[in-house]
């Protein structure tokens, strides 16, 4: 026989475990899971993702996108510099677009950017979002770390929606 015991809900789904039996032992099991899985959820749902993109319409838009949804903590920068400025907050992810206004000599460019993300963290997931679909850079940017590489075509919001819950999931 099984008792429902709990419902988890985590990103926009309601996850119930069950407990088979009545035996306090297996309450007791997955009253602890239950514990440890609800702290784990809260440290990463604290987690910010940081957007970098030069365009203040693409980070208004992806701030709005993912602002309103309860599970994302969202930190917006228009420079590579700010974002690693930043890094220390712990990004669950990084969301990185390609040509970054004013990329020269005193600043970074997308590339640039991802290649000193990984000299400080190898493990935070790194998406490139772009306008270019060029496969010399999709190459370059994987080779050099990046998770994953989107362009911003008419659809880029639901292929990123999908893409950051693939990524943090």
């Amino acid at each position: 026989m099984y008792d429902k015991f709990v419902c988890v809900e985590m990103s926009g789904f309601v996850y119930e475990l069950f407990v088979s039996g009545h035996t306090p032992d297996r309450k007791i099991y997955f009253c602890y899971f239950y514990l440890h899985l609800k702290q784990r959820l809260q440290f990463l749902m604290s987690r910010p993702i940081f957007f970098i993109d030069d365009d203040k319409v693409i980070l208004n838009l992806l701030e709005y996108t993912f602002q309103s949804r309860h599970d994302y903590n969202v930190i917006c920068f228009q420079t590579g510099e700010e974002c690693l400025e930043n890094l220390q907050m712990d990004p669950r992810l990084i969301v990185l677009d390609h040509i970054l206004a004013g990329a020269g000599e005193n600043n970074l460019s997308g590339l640039d950017t991802l290649k000193e993300i990984r000299k400080v963290n190898k493990e935070i997931p790194v998406v490139i979002l772009t306008g270019q679909g060029d496969d010399t850079l999709l190459t370059e940017f994987m080779e050099n770390g990046a998770n994953r590489y989107l362009t911003k075509d008419d659809f880029f919001i639901d292929s990123l929606i999908e893409t950051i819950q693939q990524v943090i999931l």
